[in-house]
């Protein structure tokens, strides 16, 4: 059995305060991405248990990686008395902030619910998500989404508002190094209150959003660039030059360090190898660039 396992962007992303449990509580517009990873599923005995093969080395094939855990998690839940081994065609860059190790995690929830012939109900799969990851349970949805608390609170898009991002051009690009999540929400902590948008006016701009007709660049917005910026210099100064040089909405998606640019309707092959090489100019020939489409 194979299954993709999507990549996402942030399209809004507002963080909104830190919770007694050391979580932080956070508005945000998420959409899948036509990019992502394989993961193939080989059915076992349980006494050959599971295991995990992956394309990228640095991916760790262990205990610690979410495929495995929730392969785990899913049988204990459902009391499958069965084992597996997975492949994973690792295709989206570790530390980018587009959900790699979630998007994995829940690819194998639902493989394994297929294989074991559908004992858990989708409520159940999503509480399971939930445990193994605040990312997890967004993947559960097939297009846009809202989400909200630590990311377990998810909804669908509004219908109106799903169709001016699915089918849009997104050119997703990625310096050699990654950022740490928990850095990046641990300088949020520290300079709060000031990093921190008030619910109240995340909530009316993505509404704002949403019951107009503006295009997904109006929307664009993501209050983990000033922590991340204020480090890696690299990030605004080439999000800076895309706006000046290309004219484009270009934004960090999660605590980054990946970024993208939402492409024009009319964008060519020439404009994205213009955009690409204006990407590679400012973080180096082996910066990873990806061409792809919103879900």
């Amino acid at each position: 059995m194979k299954i993709f396992s999507p990549a996402k962007i942030n399209l809004f992303l507002a963080i909104t305060g830190r919770r007694a449990d050391g979580f932080h509580e956070l508005v945000s517009v998420v959409a899948p991405l036509e990019f992502g990873d394989t993961l193939q599923l080989e059915g076992r005995t349980q006494a050959e248990g599971f295991s995990l093969e992956c394309t990228d080395a640095m991916a760790p094939v262990d205990e610690s990686n979410l495929v495995l855990r929730a392969a785990r998690a899913f049988a204990t839940a459902a009391g499958w008395q069965g084992g597996a081994h997975f492949r994973l065609e690792k295709r989206i860059p570790l530390g980018a902030g587009l959900g790699g190790g979630s998007s994995n995690a829940v690819a194998a929830l639902r493989a394994l619910n297929e294989l074991a012939g559908r004992p858990l109900e989708r409520t159940r799969l999503a509480e399971l998500a939930a445990v193994l990851g605040s990312d997890c349970p967004l993947f559960l949805h097939d297009g846009p989404v809202v989400i909200r608390g630590r990311g377990e609170r998810v909804a669908a898009l509004a219908s109106e508002a799903a169709a001016r991002l699915r089918g849009r051009q997104v050119l997703v690009f990625k310096p050699m190094f990654g950022i740490s999540t928990a850095w990046a929400y641990a300088r949020m902590a520290a300079e709060a209150p000031a990093r921190y948008l008030s619910p109240t006016e995340a909530e009316a701009r993505m509404a704002a959003w949403i019951a107009g007709n503006a295009p997904a660049e109006e929307l664009l917005f993501n209050g983990m660039e000033g922590v991340a910026g204020e480090k890696f210099l690299a990030l605004p100064l080439l999000l800076a030059a895309l706006h000046e040089e290309h004219g484009l909405a270009a934004r960090m998606s999660g605590s980054g360090s990946a970024c993208f640019a939402l492409l024009p309707a009319n964008a060519t092959a020439q404009t994205v190898a213009s955009i690409t090489e204006c990407v590679r100019e400012h973080w180096g020939r082996e910066a990873f660039v990806a061409d792809t489409k919103i879900q």
